[in-house]
């Protein structure tokens, strides 16, 4: 999304202001504003207003009311107001990546509502590996939206998440996706977006959605500005089999699986064309193959971007119409509205393209409820101020970081008593961060907890931050009184990593190791100490912290991701033992060496050992790493064993005129009545034979045979179990062969390879052979 936004007190959502009353603390909202309202006969008339049609006939009648002038004013996310019909101006664009957000004009706060709850940043949720927690945190932010929308203060289409792929390390974005794996972006989306739009049972009629998610930024995008190449010019060549095995899935799952109601299409071109103008991957993929419900909305000034920067049009008009034949709903920005009605009177694009793409809008809108009139009195009417920064919704904040953050290392220092610390000295540029802990796209918060304090309710702490900033250049390194600190303290926590000044939205790393003089300060810090060092890193993006992770003077290493409003209270939560870490890293850490080597626009997945190319991620690369996906410590043992399995030799049925029956193939088609029952459950035992009770992510992996590059190793699944110490439970997956073990050829289709497969946990292993 492009930060130059429009400044957010320009316009709010439905132009609805607040009334403060400057006696006492007393602040109302004015009377919502909205379309069809009942007490106006002339409106009730109206075919767009009859709430027991449906919400396509509605929208059409709408549409045909309608001039050509009047038209593309609702293909721009400032939907003008248009008073002979009641229709109020709409503001389209609302974020809440992790929570109700400022960015975008469409939201703004007031005394009235003056935070809403800050979740960590995607990165750190993802990290919990908890499917249940994902949708819990939607429909606590849609909630929270709605009650502000009530009065006058957000709007109702938001436009996250952000499920691309964490494809490389420097990415300055990759902190608000849900990680590098296709499988767990593809059920955060699910899980996030479902609990953002669903309405409930008994408000479902005619698709009804609480809130409209979108998911971005479609798709392969994942460069922001490296070494002076920008999102907005860069070319992303990638494979077929790259885009359908490792871009796309999380799109697909978002819009078949989640219903979404929205998919925005990205700055960038993917091999020679703008994803905004290309026709295959809009009308093509995501409204043909994947039958999208709902609008395709440009990034924020996509069109223009197109056609300014990337000059893939000859006339403004051009970019106009390739971008809403191609299917292209509503162009964040003011480029549809300058340059449409030019384009059709010169006949690139006909008036019909533009009804198809205002009726997608208008659908949208009618499943809202902004045609229903007052919505007060509609669902979720009820929802007001009270409901924002409810107690139950910051403790949702608070654990959601504690169920993600990552235990790197312990030596056996944590977790710590603090009846045995008299003192303890907390250090670093991070040490007392507040703002930083809520990353980018973020609102007020309820609150904050910082490190500094959350340690402190615990014990006595001796503050001193190192470094003035997280730049830790050499003129604001304060090494002697960080140091003398550390000496006189029975514990050490340091607090290190980044913030948006080192990764963010058009700023990508050129470094894997901590900025400035970090390295510099945790040493000599370490060294002096006189009691344990725990090292914590808030960050977005992973770090080679090889020398703590090697360092006896290092006794712990925490990642906190950027934790959210109340991440201080729950690092201290987890330091103390007052939760058990469960969380696991969703992307892997590579070692400095990486970032030397790989170009960060090189959008190959798998490695090339012709020219030493080691790929990316951990399903395709194939050298060292600081930790791995999936790495992540435990205050206890957990330990696994199987219960049931599937065979070790599974037949692959095929037609009798199937090739493969006479000839030996790699693999066969993982789609056809082959495929037909072709299912198995794993259960798995999982038994805390420790003393610490705790929750624990089960990771499902498998290793399928060497066949079309097929992946060293990819997620099947994963489950989170709680369980007291001595305690055991079960743990269930479903594999669908033709789902599950199926891989993409060099084509981009997918294929069941034949020959071993290996299901993993851990170390637990069992092997399946696919055979005709």
């Amino acid at each position: 999304m492009a930060m130059a936004a429009p400044p957010f007190l320009a316009t709010a959502l439905l132009v609805l202001t607040l009334t403060a009353l400057c006696s006492g603390n007393a602040v109302r909202a004015q009377t919502p504003v909205f379309a069809c309202d009942a007490s106006n006969a002339t409106l009730a008339g109206y075919g767009f207003c009859n709430r027991k049609a449906s919400a396509s006939a509605r929208a059409k009648d709408l549409t045909s009311r309608l001039t050509l002038a009047e038209k593309v004013g609702f293909l721009v996310d400032k939907q003008a107001a248009l008073p002979r019909l009641g229709i109020p101006e709409y503001e389209w664009w609302s974020e809440a990546l992790h929570g109700v957000s400022y960015v975008g004009p469409g939201t703004h706060f007031s005394p009235l509502v003056p935070g809403a709850t800050s979740f960590p940043q995607p990165i750190l949720t993802a990290a919990s590996f908890n499917a249940s927690l994902f949708r819990a945190i939607g429909e606590v932010v849609s909630n929270e939206a709605r009650a502000m929308h009530n009065v006058g203060l957000a709007g109702l289409t938001f436009w996250s998440p952000n499920i691309n792929i964490f494809r490389d390390p420097r990415w300055g974005r990759g902190q608000e996706t849900p990680g590098e794996d296709p499988l767990l972006a593809s059920r955060y989306a699910v899980g996030y977006v479902t609990g953002l739009q669903d309405a409930g049972a008994g408000n479902a009629t005619d698709g009804a959605l609480k809130v409209a998610a979108c998911c971005k930024h479609y798709t392969a995008y994942d460069v922001d500005n490296w070494k002076g190449v920008e999102r907005y010019t860069f070319d992303a060549k990638v494979s077929q089999q790259d885009l359908d095995d490792t871009f796309q899935p999380p799109f697909k799952s978002c819009v078949v699986d989640g219903n979404v109601a929205s998919v925005m299409c990205s700055y960038n071109k993917v091999n020679g064309k703008p994803t905004c103008a290309d026709k295959d991957l809009l009308s093509g993929v995501i409204r043909g193959d994947w039958n999208l419900n709902g609008y395709i909305s440009s990034d924020c000034d996509s069109v223009d971007v197109l056609y300014n920067k990337q000059h893939y049009t000859k006339t403004p008009e051009e970019a106009a119409a390739i971008t809403i034949k191609s299917g292209l709903d509503l162009n964040c920005g003011t480029f549809l509205a300058e340059h449409t009605v030019a384009a059709v009177k010169a006949g690139l694009v006909s008036e019909e393209d533009v009804d198809r793409a205002i009726t997608n809008n208008f659908i949208m809108l009618m499943r809202l409820g902004f045609f229903d009139g007052d919505p007060r009195k509609l669902a979720f009417g009820s929802l007001g101020p009270s409901d924002v920064c409810t107690s139950s919704n910051q403790e949702l904040a608070r654990e959601t970081a504690r169920q993600g953050i990552v235990l790197l290392k312990n030596s056996g220092a944590l977790p710590l008593t603090a009846k045995s610390i008299k003192s303890m000295a907390v250090i670093g540029p991070n040490a007392n961060a507040s703002f930083t802990m809520i990353g980018n796209y973020e609102g007020t918060p309820c609150k904050y907890t910082t490190p500094l304090q959350g340690l402190g309710a615990n014990v006595d702490t001796v503050y001193q931050p190192g470094c003035s900033n997280v730049g830790c250049s050499g003129n604001s390194l304060q090494l002697s009184t960080a140091v003398a600190a550390a000496a006189s303290a029975d514990v050490t926590v340091l607090v290190v990593g980044a913030d948006q000044s080192i990764e963010r939205e058009s700023l990508d790393r050129t470094s894997l190791l901590l900025p400035g003089q970090q390295m510099q300060l945790i040493s000599a810090v370490a060294n002096a100490s006189s009691g344990p060092v725990i090292l914590v890193v808030m960050s977005g993006g992973p770090f080679d912290i090889s020398f703590a992770k090697a360092s006896d003077k290092i006794s712990a290493i925490l990642w906190v991701g950027y934790p959210g409003e109340a991440g201080g209270a729950a690092l201290a939560d987890i330091v103390f033992g007052h939760y058990n870490p469960s969380g696991r890293l969703p992307v892997t850490w590579y070692p400095a060496s990486y970032a030397d080597t790989v170009e960060m626009t090189d959008m190959r997945m798998r490695p090339d050992t012709s020219t030493g190319y080691p790929g990316r991620t951990y399903r395709f690369y194939t050298g060292e790493t600081v930790f791995a996906f999936g790495d992540g410590l435990s205050y206890t043992t957990m330990s696994h064993s199987l219960v049931s399995a599937p065979p070790s030799e599974v037949p692959v049925r095929l037609a009798e005129d199937h090739p493969c029956r006479a000839e030996e193939c790699a693999s066969v088609e993982a789609a056809g009545d082959h495929c037909e029952g072709l299912a198995y459950d794993v259960h798995l035992r999982v038994e805390n034979a420790g003393a610490v009770a705790g929750a624990h992510s089960v990771l499902l992996f498998s290793s399928p045979p060497s066949v079309h590059g097929a992946p060293a190793k990819h997620l099947l699944g994963f489950e989170k179990v709680s369980l007291a110490p001595g305690e055991a439970g079960t743990v269930a997956f479903r594999v669908d062969v033709c789902r599950d073990l199926s891989v993409v050829d060099e084509l981009g289709r997918r294929k069941v390879a034949l020959g071993g497969h290996t299901l993993h946990v851990g170390d637990l292993k069992h092997t399946m052979n696919l055979r005709v």
